[in-house]
């Protein structure tokens, strides 16, 4: 495996992977080696070198399909760091409107020019689940909404998700990088696996309560194996005031979780006085379902397809401006588009 940024179309020949490699994704360095570039790029530095336009300063703005949150400015100026680049890009986390510049870069661009594809791919996908997390949050409101995604996304990129939908708005993560990248404590307790493995569902909660720190919400599942009053019922009377909250997560099979049930829930632990028992909902959450859940006593949501699975937003990178004269393709207004959102990150 190359160890230095590819120059060459030869460099690209000569690279090796080892049999032996765990995961398919690529690692830091590899990323800005070049390794996750498109391959026409590295042609195109070797063109610039043989024609002595190696040199060529270049502005360069990099704009977005739709309108959204941006996320991913953070590692786009990371990628850069080394790089003798002056770079101008909008705060993360803030809104963007369609084919607004979300990143300027000036530079020599045989210098950057390489890393143009890990730069899209960086800024589209997290502004995506960014996007995705805000919707989510802007229907909630002041109710919390997790985000629970990790599983349906690659390992090596489920962090950046996470983090990516905490910068949307969403209040907690649990994949426990991505938690960490947020500045925050992953969040969740248990998943039906520990219930099936145990059997008994207040024998998990009984433990739970015994081994966690006091510190720890004791939230427990519902809906393994009885009925989700009874059992919420059955551990809250049990618990008492040292639960938190039960969680709803009804699989499709038995009808998901309905209004109704919510209704009945709630309901049931009032009249047995455990009206201080939050109700917490998960399984397939979207905004038109917390839209349509929230007002029936749902205290917090766990998303996770919505999120993870939203629609990147489209990042494009256009030369605007080549030795200091201004530039652009056919269709496109020559000189860099104004945006004075932007701000200078390096």
């Amino acid at each position: 495996m190359t160890k230095k940024e590819l120059e060459t179309l030869e460099d690209v020949i000569n690279v090796t992977v080892s049999e032996d490699r765990i995961l398919h994704s690529a690692n830091h360095n590899e990323i800005k080696q070049g390794l996750t570039t498109d391959v026409y790029f590295v042609k195109t530095r070797e063109i610039l070198n043989e024609l002595d336009l190696s040199q060529t300063e270049v502005v360069v703005d990099i704009f977005a399909s739709r309108g959204g949150v941006v996320a991913g400015i953070d590692e786009a100026v990371n990628l850069l760091q080394d790089k003798d680049v002056e770079v101008w890009g909008l705060e993360e986390g803030s809104k963007m409107d369609k084919k607004e510049v979300v990143l300027r870069i000036k530079g020599i661009y045989n210098d950057f020019g390489i890393l143009e594809t890990p730069l899209l791919g960086s800024l589209a996908s997290a502004s995506g689940w960014a996007t995705a997390a805000a919707e989510c949050k802007e229907v909630a409101g002041d109710i919390p909404v997790l985000c629970f995604g990790a599983r349906h996304l690659h390992p090596a990129v489920a962090p950046v998700m996470e983090r990516a939908a905490v910068i949307g708005g969403a209040d907690g993560a649990s994949c426990i990088l991505g938690a960490k990248l947020a500045g925050q404590k992953p969040s969740g307790t248990v998943p039906h696996a520990l219930i099936l493995t145990v059997g008994d569902t207040l024998q998990v909660a009984q433990a739970y309560d015994e081994v966690m720190p006091d510190d720890a919400a004791r939230i427990i599942i519902v809906d393994t194996f009885k009925d989700e009053a009874e059992e919420s019922l059955r551990i809250a009377n049990n618990l008492k005031e040292k639960l938190d909250g039960i969680r709803l997560d009804t699989p499709s099979e038995r009808g998901g979780v309905t209004p109704a049930l919510i209704k009945e829930v709630r309901a049931r632990l009032d009249q047995a006085g455990h009206d201080y028992v939050n109700i917490f909902v998960s399984g397939g959450i979207t905004p038109k379902r917390i839209l349509n859940l929230k007002d029936l006593g749902v205290d917090g949501f766990g998303v996770g397809s919505y999120i993870a699975g939203a629609e990147a937003i489209n990042m494009t990178m256009d030369i605007k401006e080549v030795n200091g004269k201004a530039i652009a393709k056919r269709g496109r207004i020559p000189g860099p588009t104004e945006n004075k959102r932007l701000n200078k990150l390096l």
